[in-house]
């Protein structure tokens, strides 16, 4: 096992977290916030310590590890930077313990958005900067972990390779700076348009500005008790919607309209969720009636894109709807979770090809995948149905977990299914309730484990 070389990258990934915290201790300066200053100074001079340690120990070894160690390095990073974040929550005047402060920053850095507040519009107005910048580099993180890990060929179950991706012959080592500069401008581009649209749609520049980095990594927390307390106008909604589509779509479908748009019509994978989004919504919205279609539109959006934020509750009888929504997920290679379309895509045709051979022996069904040169193989199918049982089977257990810890058994079911899509608890799914500071610990820790393992 090459521990120096994992140590290389763990290094690289404390950077993030001690620039988000040089830049804490600014606003704090500026604005006058000292009640939680320390705790950001604590943070910066840790994580610095920890980057330059890890350079150190890891200077003259072998980078290019293996990618079971990969792997590994992948589960340390979500760990030891969550650990980084837990910091001023540990360390503030509230008094937070340490499996509360540790649960909230795991859950800001896979952009779940579960809290242990109660009332967040009274916390400190670094502090919620802090939970919002905690989405913001679990995105980062996610989206460079997609692109330069799970876009190896050789074992290759994130399917990468089935849609459109400009880089799939990477080494980890020889382009890791690349990968992490052109992921860091996409990503930051996203998010200051997002932030841009809501300044100009009249949100004031604070809530912008956090729920600008909710939105583009998919997150779920707020900087204040309600999505409704920001969001107040039709064309509000609209832009969030627009924000949230983003976070669902292939990250280098902006990367295509910025360097080649006729690389566009590749993305058949984001154009068909597009149209399965809208789809869902006509049906949701002819169903209920007497709403308005934004409205339905954004609750789709939001549980596709394994955000969970909503404005609108809808009646009991759809939450288990918008529940099995965020199963699907959006694109491979976006910060949305879940299954995702493109397995179930896969699983569902496949099945189909089955039952009519049984009918048909002999008859010819098209094997491609969407509209590409792509055909649907073992490996294709054994992937998505190994990730399909994994999947039910974390349910089952996490949810079990739950019911032991005193939930009845809806709520451990739809919770245990936000927590390995990495959704919030919201009124969207009827779990706003849900108080997670009266948790058992062994409950928190599952919760923890599950939502990096999703």
């Amino acid at each position: 096992m090459n521990f120096k070389g994992i140590s290389y990258y763990l290094g690289l990934s404390c950077w993030p977290i001690s620039i988000l915290s040089f830049v804490n201790i600014l606003y704090s300066s500026y604005f006058d916030h000292y009640l939680n200053l320390n705790s950001y100074l604590i943070t910066l001079f840790v994580s610095l310590f920890f980057a330059f340690s890890f350079y150190i120990i890891s200077k003259n070894a072998e980078k290019n590890i293996k990618f079971y160690e990969q792997l590994l390095l992948i589960f340390i990073v979500y760990f030891f930077s969550s650990l980084l974040i837990s910091i001023p929550y540990y360390f503030s005047y509230y008094q937070i313990s340490f499996i509360d402060s540790f649960f909230e920053s795991a859950s800001g850095l896979t952009t779940t958005g579960f809290t242990i507040f109660t009332n967040v519009k009274f916390l400190d107005p670094t502090l919620l900067i802090w939970r919002s910048t905690s989405h913001w580099i679990g995105g980062l993180f996610f989206l460079t972990f997609l692109i330069l890990v799970f876009s190896n060929f050789k074992n290759n179950y994130k399917l990468t390779n089935l849609i459109y991706n400009p880089d799939k012959s990477i080494n980890l080592y020889k382009d890791t700076k690349k990968i992490i500069i052109k992921v860091f401008f996409l990503y930051s581009l996203l998010t200051v348009a997002i932030f841009i649209l809501f300044n100009l749609s009249g949100i004031r520049l604070f809530n912008s500005l956090n729920l600008s980095m909710t939105v583009s990594s998919a997150g779920g927390f707020l900087p204040t008790n309600s999505l409704s307390d920001i969001i107040k106008h039709t064309s509000q909604e609209i832009i969030l919607s627009v924000g949230l589509i983003f976070a669902t779509l292939n990250i280098y479908f902006f990367y295509s309209l910025s360097s080649d748009f006729k690389n566009i019509k590749k993305h058949y994978e984001d154009i068909v969720i597009l149209g399965g989004m809208f789809l869902f919504s006509l049906i949701i919205f002819f169903s209920i009636g007497n709403i308005q279609f934004i409205n339905i539109f954004l609750n789709v959006i939001s549980s596709v894109s394994n955000s969970g934020i909503s404005s609108y509750e809808p009646p009991k009888n759809f939450y288990l709807f918008f529940v099995f929504l965020t199963i699907i997920g959006g694109s491979l290679i976006s910060n949305s979770n879940g299954i995702k379309f493109i397995r179930i895509y896969i699983l569902f045709k496949s099945t189909i090809f089955e039952l009519f051979k049984l009918v048909t022996p002999n008859i010819i069904i098209d094997q491609k995948i969407f509209n590409t040169q792509h055909k649907i193989n073992n490996e294709n199918l054994n992937s998505s149905f190994l990730i399909f049982i994994c999947f039910f089977i974390s349910i089952f257990i996490l949810s079990s977990v739950l019911a032991a810890g005193g939930l009845n058994f809806e709520n451990s079911f739809k919770l245990s299914i936000l927590t390995i899509t990495n959704t919030v608890n919201s009124t969207l799914y009827g779990l706003d309730e849900i108080n997670f500071v009266n948790l058992l610990t062994s409950s928190k820790l599952a919760i923890i484990l599950f939502m990096v393992l999703g």
